[in-house]
């Protein structure tokens, strides 16, 4: 069974970096079918979708924070990341890992790590 965790720094200051990795196990990130998303939820709030990398290297981000995120992935540890610049407070939330399944009309998310905090505060 797929099994995805997230690892990384669970505070960072304004105005730095947020670096986070998904380690996954079970199943190859380069399998087609299959992209490979951050997913974040503010205190109080939704989920955001933030991004994907899918099978063959593909980025696609929330159009919202595509100017300062960066989506990468080290195939040779089956890991993915995420690295946020230039982060606020307003970055403060639990971030997830998981794994998209695309459909015809929507996709799903079937797989998913158990979440990370990271708070923003100086």
């Amino acid at each position: 069974q797929v099994q995805l965790q997230e690892s990384g720094p669970g505070l960072v200051k304004p105005s730095q970096m947020l670096s986070l990795t998904c380690t996954v196990s079970g199943g190859s990130i380069t399998t087609t079918n299959y992209a490979w998303a951050w997913i974040r939820q503010p205190p109080g709030k939704g989920l955001e979708w933030m991004g994907v990398i899918t099978s063959d290297g593909t980025t696609y981000s929330n159009p919202a924070l595509e100017s300062r995120s960066v989506i990468s992935r080290d195939t040779s540890k089956n890991q993915f990341s995420l690295q946020l610049m230039s982060v606020t407070p307003e970055d403060t939330a639990v971030y997830y890992c998981a794994r998209e399944r695309f459909g015809d009309t929507v996709s799903e998310y079937d797989y998913w790590g158990q979440g990370t905090q990271v708070t923003v505060s100086s």
